[in-house]
């Protein structure tokens, strides 16, 4: 068999269970027998009543056939794939400890056993070259693996860098920018909208405004409530993108393509999930996720307000991602530890409930909360 050979899932095989698309399976190879259906000497019913089925024990049953090796010569013809048999490590009685820490990955004998991914090579180039269909990617990518070290994504290091990051990074970065749209926010409350040149123009004029005492008491009444308002958005932000773009897996188009971009978005993240590097979000990739919801913020609230609901929703991301690392590595107060365990289940128990990580509220309104 080549070594690019496809893999299937079990779920692959009993989507072709028809007259119009059989495949069987025999010592873990996949066999598209559709068009032999016409031409079994036994007849399409003999086949058709193992269709989705393993085919290895009744091709040599005496009560019924023993198949002669001309026969099994034929049924190579047919091949198409293997049959993926990895370990299953999710599970629904797996229960949350204070003090779960998973056992590390053997490289070798993981990819040896799961022909998935080879964590001892960059991963990028094996999923864009994958030979795997969607079923079984996403069969692999939810079993988690665990490594101290982060394994590499990319090969060269300019590009690896962007792949990384350190929890520190988020605050650094972000709580910065929120503040200064805050300031903006005021200015325009006390000054009017168009107090403010573009920030291409000008990017120093609100601080001037700060400075210069300019700002008006009367201006934090109104940029406080919907900074608030901006902390709530992000709620229902963060549970929209976890929910319905991070875990868009099963609309997922059967192509490595898109079996790539999940990965990088979330898949990675499912994989190796303890991975201190990759717990939050790249300032880049968080400035592409953003930029529609900024766009979408000034387009239905006017511009003081606006600003004020972008910084709103940029700290309390940042709130987000920090309790999301928190959540993977840290001990924790009561409600937090709460939260810990809640988010660990989406990991480890069912990756399709429990889609809240600061908040579970969401999950109650949409009927996803995960039982822990």
């Amino acid at each position: 068999m080549s070594k690019r050979i496809r893999i299937f899932s079990t779920e692959d095989l009993a989507l072709h269970a028809s007259s119009s698309s059989c495949w069987v399976t025999r010592d873990n190879k996949v066999y598209d027998v559709t068009r032999f259906l016409a031409d079994h000497p036994g007849g399409d019913d003999l086949i058709l009543n193992y269709a989705g089925k393993d085919i290895g024990a009744i091709m040599k049953d005496p009560a019924e056939h023993d198949h002669s090796d001309s026969a099994y010569d034929m049924l190579e013809e047919f091949v198409i794939g293997r049959l993926g048999t990895g370990e299953q490590t999710v599970s629904d009685d797996w229960e949350a400890t204070d003090d779960f820490e998973p056992e590390e990955t053997d490289t070798s004998a993981d990819y040896e056993k799961n022909q998935f991914l080879d964590l001892r090579r960059p991963l990028f180039m094996q999923v864009w070259r994958a030979n795997f269909s969607k079923s079984y990617y996403l069969q692999q990518v939810h079993q988690p693996r665990h490594l101290v070290e982060s394994p590499r994504l990319f090969g060269p290091w300019y590009l690896e860098i962007f792949t990384r990051t350190a929890w520190y990074v988020v605050p650094c970065v972000w709580l910065p920018i929120a503040s200064y749209i805050f300031v903006r926010s005021l200015v325009q409350f006390s000054l009017g909208p168009y107090s403010l040149p573009p920030f291409t123009v000008d990017p120093a004029a609100p601080l001037r405004a700060l400075v210069a005492g300019r700002i008006a008491p009367i201006a934090f009444a109104y940029a406080i409530p919907s900074f608030f308002l901006g902390n709530i958005v992000w709620t229902i932000l963060e549970y929209i993108f976890h929910r319905f773009l991070f875990h868009i897996d099963f609309l997922l188009p059967d192509h490595p393509v898109a079996l790539t971009v999940h990965f990088l978005m979330h898949g990675i993240h499912h994989y190796l999930p303890m991975d201190r590097l990759r717990l939050v979000m790249p300032p880049v990739l968080f400035t592409f996720l953003s930029y529609p919801m900024t766009r979408l913020a000034h387009a239905l609230f006017p511009t003081a307000m606006a600003n004020a609901v972008i910084a709103g929703a940029f700290v309390f991301y940042v709130a987000y991602d920090v309790m999301h690392y928190a959540l993977h590595h840290t001990r924790l107060p009561a409600y937090v530890k709460d939260m810990k365990k809640y988010h660990l289940a989406h990991h480890y128990k069912n990756f399709d409930l429990g889609f809240g990580v600061t908040s579970k509220i969401w999950d109650y309104v949409f009927n996803t909360v995960l039982v822990v």
